[in-house]
């Protein structure tokens, strides 16, 4: 893709939205990534071309936005996000939902991706505060909310059904004005 099509660009990572010819990306990506997903995220993983269009459907709806991180230099997909829920009117807020890779985890392309998406959120968006539901046992998720200024705000238990049980999670967020002050 072209540097025309980023909403957002860092010194090695760039931000577009999520489409349907991505699938060719995401795709392997997600298959070499399965083991490492498998006691993190909700639901099966995305590894047909099938499941990847009918997940792509769900930000069609005004609540969610799909993104990926893209290399600078060659375009390359890095890591994904997603801002579900949204909630508009007197909340303004929205939920994240974000994944690397096996290949492409442990290089900061996160934390430069979240920190633009989180530009995007603030700006473009009109958002005023963005959520994280964590596992607490992911350190890896923990540490990255930490890097970017969110704070812990409370504990849930039996938040969501991941990998064949309910799973307790911290809930982390950042507002607009927090982020402008990291």
């Amino acid at each position: 893709m072209s540097s025309s099509t980023y909403l957002a660009q860092g010194p090695r990572v760039a931000v577009r939205r999520l489409c349907l010819q991505d699938h060719e990306q995401l795709l392997p990506l997600h298959r070499e990534s399965v083991e490492m997903y498998r006691s993190w995220m909700p639901g099966a993983p995305i590894t047909t071309y099938e499941a990847f269009r009918d997940y792509l459907k769900r930000f069609d709806e005004p609540g969610h936005e799909g993104f990926v991180f893209c290399l600078r230099g060659t375009g390359a997909v890095v890591g994904r996000v997603n801002i579900n829920n949204i909630v508009r009117g007197t909340h303004q807020c929205g939920t994240l939902g974000y994944a690397s890779y096996a290949s492409t985890t442990g290089r900061g392309y996160m934390t430069e991706g979240l920190g633009l998406i989180m530009g995007l959120a603030f700006g473009e968006l009109g958002l005023h505060r963005l959520e994280a539901n964590i596992q607490p046992h992911n350190t890896p998720s923990l540490n990255l909310v930490k890097r970017l200024g969110f704070r812990r705000e409370g504990y849930s238990p039996a938040f969501q059904y991941i990998n064949g049980a309910w799973r307790d999670h911290e809930r982390w967020a950042i507002t607009a004005e927090m982020a402008e002050d990291t």
